[in-house]
């Protein structure tokens, strides 16, 4: 697996594939850098080598061609306030005469900063011809946005054949594949997977796929209610898919089958709405009275999970126990952040699974306190569920078959 450390960048440019797709608010401030951040490591090294870096990014999900919302260029002074650039510069296009003639003048020691990538159409269709234009800026292609690497766009792998060997990972990527491959390849025993979120399909294959390598499974989130009802649990107003009923019945046997402990909440925090300011009552999960909704695991639920987790020396985290963002229902999933972080300080190998765990370690101020925080949310869960990412097998495979 070939990264940026592999690769004296003197006299080079780099096209560096990265994800600054960042929060903006009204007046186009980026409210959390932290996808900036994490790509400045990458960004220096290449620097520091003596090369020159042309960054190519997307930003929000624009419909219709280029829109000033959704612009990079809001990016450019921030991007030269945290990187040692002796210069930053911003093309208007990612591709075209002003692009080229950028990325051609290009001096050792500067950032040029493409346009929007999906102002193009053709990035998300993984256009050939739109791929060549963007190699031809470049050296040396180098994948560092590892939230997009389960996307076969353009700039994602179709670039890379137009490089031949001279193609790597950024440090995300290759601490993203690292991590992962660690919990999934060899982990140290116990293993215990903590899963949550809204959807038992959401979670379908990540589920079956840790059956193969988990002790533990803990479920929290509406998709427990899925499970509790087919078990013949009375579930309220919970969350319910009445179409993955037989599916978790299926998904419980086959944990039974292979001796894997798959969780539910012992009890839940309850709700009278939607909403963290009606009615707040904690039942057993499998007898919510009708009218309430689960929201939260329950205490009972809270002290069990975490009676596994402080023993395990392998933890995985994706998707939290409740609506952690109520304040009334975000005791469940802050109480498995402590947990974790404590298993952590024990020595247990902790990864945070992008989306809406990392969102919820941060909100705990706990990112410091376990071992990895992903930075991909859509693409560490498809790479749990077993599926080859397109951004990682176009440099992974053709390098280690060179």
């Amino acid at each position: 697996m070939q990264t940026v450390k592999d690769i004296n960048f003197e006299g080079k440019k780099a096209l560096v594939r990265v994800d600054f797709n960042v929060p903006l608010n009204d007046r186009f401030e980026i409210t959390d850098d932290a996808r900036m951040a994490a790509a400045v490591p990458t960004i220096e090294k290449i620097l520091k080598d003596g090369g020159a870096v042309i960054l190519m990014s997307h930003l929000g999900r624009p419909k219709n061609g280029p829109e000033h919302a959704f612009s990079l260029q809001h990016l450019v002074n921030h991007l030269g306030n945290i990187t040692s650039a002796n210069k930053v510069l911003f093309a208007n296009d990612c591709v075209g005469q002003q692009a080229e003639e950028l990325a051609s003048n290009l001096q050792t020691g500067e950032i040029l900063l493409l346009e929007n990538l999906r102002f193009h159409p053709e990035e998300k269709k993984g256009d050939d011809a739109f791929a060549q234009k963007l190699a031809n800026l470049a050296d040396i292609y180098v994948n560092d946005a590892f939230g997009t690497a389960h996307r076969a766009h353009a700039s994602t792998s179709v670039i890379a054949k137009y490089f031949g060997e001279n193609k790597c990972f950024g440090f995300i990527m290759a601490n993203e594949v690292a991590n992962a491959e660690k919990i999934m390849a060899q982990p140290e025993k116990p293993f215990v997977a903590i899963v949550g979120g809204a959807k038992v399909s959401d979670k379908l294959l990540i589920l079956e796929n840790l059956m193969n390598v988990a002790d533990t499974i803990l479920i929290g989130g509406g998709m427990a209610y899925t499970f509790v009802a087919a078990q013949g649990g009375k579930i309220g107003n919970s969350l319910f898919e009445e179409d993955r009923v037989e599916l978790t019945r299926e998904l419980l046997a086959k944990a039974q089958e292979k001796g894997v402990k798959l969780m539910l909440p012992e009890d839940s925090v309850c709700a009278d709405g939607f909403t963290n300011d009606g009615g707040v009552e904690t039942w057993n999960s499998d007898a919510i009275q009708d009218g309430w909704m689960g929201l939260d695991i329950g205490p009972k639920a809270v002290e069990s999970y975490r009676n596994e987790l402080i023993n395990a020396r392998t933890i995985l985290w994706n998707g939290p126990m409740g609506v952690f963002e109520f304040s009334n229902f975000q005791n469940g999933t802050k109480s498995v952040a402590d947990a974790v972080t404590e298993a952590t300080s024990k020595g247990a190998f902790s990864l945070i699974g992008g989306g809406d765990s990392a969102a919820a370690i941060k909100t705990f101020d706990k990112v410091d306190e376990v071992s990895y925080v992903s930075t991909g949310g859509g693409a560490l869960l498809e790479y749990f569920e077993g599926k080859e990412l397109p951004g990682i097998a176009a440099i992974k495979n053709s390098t280690e078959n060179a």
